[in-house]
């Protein structure tokens, strides 16, 4: 241990001497000796006293790890302060104030390329002018002055060139339809928008071409102004859905089947329940089956359970899925109560009192609508999150996962786990953990995983004793990796568990210990283990511990000592 700390103290002196003398090859050498053995506590006092002499290549080192580690302030002023003589630090900057949705992200983009030909700053000016709308120029400039090694370019330009292809077959068939006044034609010329609107909201410009050829489909198509309603939903806000309203409730008077089950559900995800009801049962009456199964969902959840019988049974005989939901009805039944996080009949009350100022009863309130009233993500947050503000570490979490399920703001998604972790929430520090780890920030994530198993969480003790073993702190493995072997042996990770356990064994002396929990390890390492981690993934592979040779060396051991 003297002589690895040795050689840590000798070789963040020699970075730091090296920043000092303005050597910025050497000085990036010995923050490479820092960041590629994963010590990066020890590296951070010599970045620290680096960037004070003004090297660029420690800014950039360490606003990286100040950003995973949460400090994002810190992290755009080390970035900024180099940024304009350092392409990576502009690269970072940029995508720092993007993820909050600041449009200077475009300069420091702009800047990284033109100053340093950052390949990445390009990537990321070609995606904000497709965000823009600007699909044809977005791949030309990303073509623009390319070099044989620059194929990264090329996935972003097929990405776009292949939406504008996209594009251009469905203004071809409307054209076709228009020409014929031929209201089928119409109707199916939109399919190709359907697979496209995975991208409108990392490219929010897309959208008024997309509306475009709706309005043009609708009118001559009943079922495209559904269609249309569908995609103002999806990608608009509040006042998009009013108009989505008026379209779908004119499709129902003009008979198109389907509008009244859109218009249901569009309700039940903003937790309008009654008026989703409402249009549940129109729907039902013509019917559709999807609204007949969602009436029963709605009356279940209510209690309402002869209601939900009655619909269910409607679609018995062809739905295996409604068989379920009467077999859970008779469960239902017979238990004769409803846990209050599952009551809906709580939720006028609770609304009553969020809108009064509760926070408390708006979590409730926003959770009960999500978990069982059929609610989406994007329309309970505005309920869950003055809870989080508070500084309710539940609803935190809840936050953040609603993000995470809507795959939109990242940034956002992060910082509330990250606070509902510094609360103690271990599944927030479980998340955090898994973070650092993705960002090979090994000590910040073994600090989360032994916050996350404070609450005796067997994944999470196995988790920390696994980064343990690996930076060789095996005493303090030990008991992580034991309680796992020994109390949780249905995990699917207990193989994983046992491979490190039998390591630290072996490695503390204990020798015939460490036999069986090898044993069970090398017989299903590869299985259990290897085939959940990608075989490219090079740190990962490097720092797996390889039971199948502890175990033969133990048994050498055993066998030498006999």
């Amino acid at each position: 241990m003297l002589l690895v700390t040795q050689e840590i103290q000798q070789r963040g002196e020699a970075l730091v001497a090296a920043a000092r003398a303005g050597d910025e090859k050497t000085a990036r050498r010995y923050t490479d000796y820092f960041v590629l053995n994963h010590l990066v506590d020890e590296g951070i006092p010599y970045w620290e006293q680096a960037v004070a002499a003004g090297d660029a290549f420690s800014h950039y080192t360490l606003a990286r790890y100040r950003k995973i580690r949460g400090d994002r302030p810190a992290a755009a002023d080390l970035y900024r302060a180099v940024a304009d003589r350092h392409p990576g630090s502009a690269y970072g900057l940029g995508i720092l104030l993007k993820e909050i949705g600041d449009p200077e992200a475009a300069e420091w983009f702009r800047r990284g390329w033109e100053n340093g030909r950052d390949l990445s700053c390009k990537i990321e000016l070609g995606k904000l002018l497709a965000a823009e709308g600007q699909l044809d120029e977005a791949p030309k400039f990303l073509m623009s002055n390319v070099d044989i090694g620059d194929i990264a370019v090329f996935r972003w330009v097929q990405l776009f060139e292949s939406i504008r292809e996209e594009f251009d077959k469905v203004a071809a068939a409307l054209d076709a339809a228009e020409a014929d006044r031929d209201a089928d034609a119409a109707a199916a010329a939109l399919r190709p928008l359907f697979d496209l609107e995975k991208y409108f909201r990392d490219y929010p410009g897309l959208t008024a071409e997309a509306e475009s050829y709706y309005l043009r489909a609708g009118e001559l198509s009943v079922p495209a102004r559904v269609d249309y309603a569908v995609f103002l939903d999806e990608t608009g806000g509040d006042a998009d859905w009013a108009k989505a309203c008026e379209l779908l409730t004119r499709a129902h008077e003009e008979g198109h089947h389907g509008a009244a089950f859109v218009l249901g559900l569009g309700h039940e995800q903003r937790g309008a329940l009654t008026e989703a009801e409402h249009w549940y049962v129109l729907s039902a009456g013509l019917g559709h089956p999807a609204a007949q199964y969602n009436l029963g969902l709605l009356c279940k959840r209510q209690r309402r359970y002869d209601e939900a019988e009655r619909w269910f049974r409607q679609l018995a005989e062809d739905d295996e899925d409604a068989v379920t939901q009467l077999e859970r009805l008779a469960v239902l039944r017979e238990s004769g109560s409803t846990a209050p996080g599952k009551d809906l009949r709580r939720l006028p009350g609770l609304r009553e009192r969020a809108e009064a100022g509760d926070v408390g009863a708006g979590y409730a309130y926003g959770k009960i609508l999500h978990d069982w009233g059929g609610a989406s993500e994007r329309h309970v947050v505005r309920w869950i999150e003055p809870a989080a503000e508070a500084g309710d570490p539940e609803a935190a979490y809840e936050l953040a996962e609603l993000y995470r399920a809507m795959r939109y703001k990242p940034a956002v998604r992060d910082d509330w786990y990250r606070r509902a972790a510094e609360a103690g929430h271990p599944g927030a520090c479980n998340e955090m953990g898994w973070l650092s780890e993705h960002h090979r920030d090994y000590q910040e994530a073994e600090r989360w995983y032994v916050r996350a198993a404070e609450d005796g969480s067997s994944l999470n003790a196995m988790l920390a004793g696994k980064l343990m073993a690996q930076r060789g702190a095996y005493a303090e493995a030990e008991p992580y990796l034991r309680q796992v072997w020994e109390d949780d042996r249905d995990a699917v990770y207990r193989t994983e568990a046992a491979g490190y356990y039998g390591l630290v064994l072996h490695r503390l002396g204990r020798l015939t210990e460490a036999r069986e929990p090898l044993r069970a390890a090398a017989a299903r390492w590869r299985e259990d283990v290897r085939s959940r981690y990608s075989p490219d993934d090079f740190a990962v592979m490097a720092r797996m511990a390889d039971p199948a040779k502890e175990l033969e060396e133990v048994e050498a051991a055993l066998a030498g000592s006999a």
